[in-house]
């Protein structure tokens, strides 16, 4: 073999292995999208894990936990396990702000990737359709102000709030992965399944 041809092949079996080093990576984030919140200005829009029923009872008060629907022993280890798919993905200091409901604050919690603040735009509004549209803008106004690479940032809150917000659903302990812009209406790069 003369010495461009020892080159070539050479170069080619580099380059072969660099594109199969990043079509793993693709692939890798693609299995787990929570490599994406990882990244500068992203924004996980999470359900809140499991919680049995529909709704609240009748006579629930927001700081009283035993008058609303929770978390059970099965939402707990589900949140307890996103953690730590979270952390495995390399987000461990991410801003997180939750619903002031128990069920997600509870959540917001057991994620154990940054301290948990209350945002009431967050709160659910299924009992309560008056409380929709200003709860939607105030959020949308919130993702607007956020820097756009900032650290990751965490939003617990309810089905009915996503559906707003994105026009998507999500399963308990799910949601989807924004990316911020600057603008109100952040588009969305991906989605988390339990």
């Amino acid at each position: 073999m003369q010495f461009p041809a020892i080159v070539a092949s050479l170069f080619a079996g580099i380059l072969t292995a660099q594109l199969a080093l990043v079509a793993g990576a693709v692939r890798a984030a693609e299995a787990e999208p929570l490599a994406e919140l990882a990244r500068p200005g992203r924004v996980l829009v999470l359900r809140h894990a499991h919680a049995p029923g529909i709704g609240d009872p009748a006579h629930f008060k927001l700081h009283e936990c035993r008058t609303q629907r929770n978390l059970d022993a099965a939402g707990r280890k589900q949140a307890a396990r996103l953690g730590e798919r979270m952390r495995a993905a390399g987000v461990v200091r991410a801003r997180v702000y939750s619903s002031q409901w128990c069920r997600c604050l509870e959540t917001a919690r057991l994620l154990k990737v940054g301290s948990v603040n209350e945002l009431p735009a967050l709160n659910s509004f299924f009992d309560r359709p008056e409380d929709r549209e200003h709860n939607v803008r105030a959020l949308r106004d919130f993702l607007a102000a956020l820097p756009r690479d900032g650290p990751p940032v965490v939003l617990v809150t309810h089905h009915v709030t996503i559906i707003a917000l994105t026009g998507g659903h999500a399963a308990s302990g799910g949601g989807v992965i924004l990316k911020l812009d600057g603008s109100r209406v952040p588009r969305v790069v991906g989605e988390l399944e339990e």
